[in-house]
């Protein structure tokens, strides 16, 4: 949520900030804006509504012309989306945008008040900026410093003083901040694709830290004001990687990419054929001694625990746990030193997960990071951290994500059922063929799976309400499948275990209501068929998945979905692209904006 772009150097500020901004469209916003020196001053140009909109008022109201300035795109939450509450945010000589919330905004925006400030927006970034006004006596650093220790909360600031012209001030907490180097010029970004188009070369900005940026280059400084050396980072996906490549939409090329993520994430885990999943700081002998799994993780990632929770305890007999983020901190969660924590994030940003690691540690557990980005918060936070390997994945609704952390998943279990000794190497070798077959055996899927779900689509895209169902490893999928159709679509999906369905919620199924009815698992075939028939007989138009062999009546569905034969385990890897794909495509027939859904953010940096 929200995106942060700074640039100063010799060509044209306002041109890579609007560039920059459309690179973390992804992130969700109903506003930008832009703040350039022009002409001896600050110039504030910003609007509600889309990147189009505010160049559009751009040409009546004037492009900046400069050489220096910072960019924003806001996501709502302090005040509605509107011109006042758009960022950027100026007070007297400080000009600032701002991702995070400052927690305590109120009580230093009426200390303000009384002091003579007065404001414009209902935001708390206003606040920050008048505070920095008032505390900036011509000293940027010692004004900055200063204001770390007033505000509460989690913030990424890139700040514009007016008598410091051509220079960029950022410092974080809690929220992600990159700095671009390149020969001539130096860049701010709150994530990596705003700068790809000029430098892949960048600095991860702690917390506390201060980088001043100008054209001759980056320093960074302690709140002390002491020089920072700091480690230069390459990006490894090229700008052609965050670009849609001549699909329609990010979505769908994502959703295509899964098989070459798949291979990506599998393979450098995997030794001598066996699944290879640990770092130094967690050896077998350590994995041996864990008693209790918690999985934590928030949407998407969340459910990529459920596949996991299901895996781990058939595998290797551990229990598990697995929690939304968002509440782990607040159930007072009995966690022992001998557990392990299990924090999944695409981003490795997510607030909630982010606490929920923090409070893990504290609690004497193992933490272990699944996520994306290497160098991110949580990965650099956790004891030990396993990288999928996804590259970038820029729309809202996650797809590749959710299947290379599943295979990381897989791979886990299967390490710890080797180490704990409820599967023997040559069991484990097997399984493992199979979970590194699966990216081609995806790619075939996809291929084929594609036409089904845009006819299911058709049929389905004026329904109001759907259902998915379905038990064991199916129900966890429908889970995911219900988010997907219901954050891009906004039909109104749930997913239901199919035997809970006569303890209440059947009373919703009449007829026409359509039902996305998963029966893969072979042990609960039977029964789930006889749950599809509870439905049909009350009027359902099903749509039943199951394998090629199954032996199934033609009056117990509508529309069939056949899946090859593959172990009930993997199943759900394999059904991933067709709950995506059915998704995708009820949102295009819809003329939903896919990439971008209504109130939804990518990036979720608050809590």
């Amino acid at each position: 949520m929200c995106g942060i772009v700074g640039y100063v150097g010799s060509k044209e500020a306002a041109d890579i900030l609007i560039s920059g901004l459309r690179r973390l469209e992804y992130r969700g916003y109903d506003s930008a804006g832009i703040a350039v020196f022009s002409d001896g001053e600050i110039a504030v140009r910003k609007e509600k509504g889309r990147l189009s909109d505010l160049e559009e008022y751009m040409k009546s109201a004037g492009t900046p012309y400069g050489n220096c300035g910072i960019g924003h795109t806001r996501w709502a939450t302090h005040g509605e989306p509107s011109y006042a509450n758009s960022h950027p945010h100026s007070a007297g000589r400080v000009t600032l945008v701002h991702n995070g919330i400052i927690e305590n905004y109120i009580e230093l925006k009426k200390d303000l008040e009384k002091g003579g400030y007065t404001f414009a927006s209902e935001t708390d970034t206003e606040t920050a900026a008048a505070l920095l006004d008032r505390l900036y006596k011509g000293e940027p650093i010692k004004a900055i410093a200063e204001l770390t220790r007033k505000i509460r909360g989690s913030y990424a600031l890139a700040i514009l003083f007016s008598d410091r012209p051509d220079e960029i001030y950022a410092v974080r907490r809690d929220s992600p901040l990159i700095v671009g180097l390149s020969n001539g010029e130096s860049f701010v970004a709150s994530d990596i694709p705003a700068v790809l188009k000029y430098t892949r070369r960048y600095y991860l900005l702690d917390e506390n830290e201060i980088a001043v940026l100008k054209e001759s280059g980056v320093s960074v400084l302690s709140l002390e004001g002491e020089s920072i050396d700091k480690e230069v980072f390459e990006a490894n996906w090229s700008l052609e990687a965050a670009e849609k490549g001549g699909f329609e939409h990010f979505m769908l090329k994502e959703i295509y990419e899964e098989p070459e993520a798949l291979k990506n994430t599998i393979s450098p885990h995997m030794i001598g054929g066996l699944p290879d999943v640990l770092n130094l700081s967690l050896g077998d002998k350590r994995l041996a001694a864990v008693n209790k799994i918690h999985i934590v993780g928030c949407g998407t990632a969340m459910h990529a625990g459920l596949i996991g929770k299901t895996a781990i305890e058939k595998l290797a007999r551990t229990p598990v746990e697995v929690s939304v983020a968002s509440e782990f901190r607040y159930v007072n969660p009995i966690v022992d030193k001998n557990d392990l924590v299990i924090v999944i994030s695409q981003s490795g940003e997510t607030a909630d997960t982010l606490a929920a690691l923090r409070l893990a540690k504290k609690m004497g557990a193992y933490t272990l990071a699944v996520v994306n980005v290497v160098g991110s918060s949580i990965a650099r936070e956790a004891d030990g951290a396993l990288f999928t390997s996804a590259g970038p994945e820029i729309a809202v609704a996650s797809t590749k994500a959710y299947s290379v952390q599943s295979a990381v998943m897989y791979l886990f279990a299967l390490r710890l059922a080797l180490v704990k000794g409820t599967m023997n190497e040559n069991e484990v070798a097997e399984k493992s063929a199979e979970l590194a077959a699966m990216p081609k055996l995806i790619e075939r899927l996809i291929r084929d799976l594609d036409p089904t779900c845009k006819k299911l689509a058709e049929q389905n895209k004026n329904t109001e309400s759907l259902f998915f169902i379905g038990r064991g490893m199916d129900y966890s999928l429908s889970v995911e499948g219900s988010l997907k159709l219901k954050e891009i679509s906004y039909i109104h999906s749930e997913a239901y275990a199919a035997g809970e369905l006569k303890h209440g919620t059947i009373s919703l199924v009449t007829d026409g209501v359509p039902v996305i009815a998963i029966a893969t698992q072979t042990p609960l075939f039977e029964k789930m068929i006889s749950n599809v028939k509870e439905v049909k007989a009350r009027g359902a138009a099903v749509t039943l998945v199951c394998r090629t062999d199954a032996a199934i009546a033609d009056d117990v569905y509508d529309n069939l979905v056949l899946m090859p034969e593959i172990s009930d385990l993997f199943m759900p890897l394999a059904l991933a692209p067709f709950i995506q794909l059915f998704a995708y495509h009820t949102s295009v027939i819809r003329g939903c904006d896919v990439d971008k859904p209504r109130n939804l953010a990518k990036s979720v940096t608050v809590e």
